[in-house]
């Protein structure tokens, strides 16, 4: 079973056995991915590489859950995504990400646990912040365009009514 495949079942066990057991499982790993998010924030002009195995030792996660931090931060790195399906402990990650595309993954993800951390404040402004929130939520609302009545003039320009021209 690859890591990624490890990480797609992470705490199905424990769900397994009871939610409790469960809960505390993942607020154990949503823990540790805060605590490594506080300290890439704290340190941008540090660029974080190594493999999975000693990235994971270094923050205090097995190799599973380590990965599961770069499915997380993937979309936000400046060089591109990684292909998970093929990464094993050996397999190097450099974690040079792009501050305001990780904010709005954050945003994307409702994670308000990694998007309120007092470290965003050093790096974007309140400004900044509010508009890639607004942006963000510019990009989740549906906009229904006007619908063209059958018996208006035509949007070709033919002077026919629509129902005479195009719509047929």
């Amino acid at each position: 079973m690859t890591l990624y495949e490890q990480w797609d079942n992470y705490g199905e066990e424990a769900k397994a056995r009871s939610t409790n057991e469960y809960k505390e499982v993942v607020e154990k790993y949503l823990t540790k991915e805060r605590d490594i998010y506080k300290y890439l924030l704290s340190h941008t002009d540090e660029i974080v590489e190594g493999t999975i195995g000693e990235l994971g030792k270094r923050f205090n996660m097995t190799d599973v859950e380590f990965l599961g931090f770069v499915d997380g931060i993937n979309e936000s790195l400046k060089a591109g995504t990684y292909d998970l399906n093929s990464m094993d402990a050996n397999s190097t990650v450099k974690l040079d990400f792009d501050l305001e595309k990780l904010y709005w993954n954050m945003l994307d993800a409702k994670a308000d646990w990694l998007f309120n951390l007092p470290e965003w404040e050093a790096l974007l402004t309140k400004e900044q912040r509010m508009l890639i929130k607004k942006k963000y939520n510019q990009s989740k609302t549906v906009v229904k365009e006007k619908k063209i009545g059958r018996n208006e003039p035509c949007p070709c320009g033919s002077g026919k009514k629509y129902k005479q021209c195009c719509m047929k």
